[in-house]
């Protein structure tokens, strides 16, 4: 993902896409849409506000630009594809975020991950345990 950063002042997808930015992705992931236009992404936003055309065509290519969107050509007008769903832009920026922080960043993120866990009912414990397990058997040696 290209050009997307941190903004730890903003909740959720905001933190690190721009409001509408994160918006027009909502619109697309809630949706399920395979591929779409920018007309249906503007008749998405549309029913919680007026928007112009011009601004969500602007902001789809933006998305484009950053690797959120793909693309292709279709008569005289782009169609446009989620390159990843909700929850691997949710990892993926997990990932970026904890990836740049240095060493002891890292340590204080498990830390606060542990803490987190001490928290945690028995699902959640069951599934950081299936985690923890799939991790192992990834790193095994034969």
């Amino acid at each position: 993902m290209k050009g997307i950063r941190i903004r730890p002042e903003q909740d959720g997808m905001k933190s690190s896409l721009f409001d509408l930015e994160a918006e027009i992705m909502e619109v697309i992931w809630s949706a399920g849409w395979n591929e779409f236009s920018v007309s249906d992404v503007r008749e998405g936003l549309e029913k919680h506000r007026e928007i112009a055309y011009t601004t969500v065509m602007t902001t789809v290519s933006r998305l484009h630009a950053k690797e959120l969107l793909g693309r292709r050509k279709e008569g005289r007008r782009f169609v446009y594809r989620a390159t990843m769903s909700r929850a691997e832009f949710i990892e993926a920026m997990t990932r970026d975020v904890l990836n740049s922080l240095p060493p002891m960043g890292q340590q204080t993120a498990v830390a606060l991950l542990v803490e987190r866990v001490a928290d945690a009912d028995d699902a959640e414990l069951d599934r950081l345990e299936a985690l923890i397990r799939a991790r192992r058997k990834r790193i095994e040696v034969p």
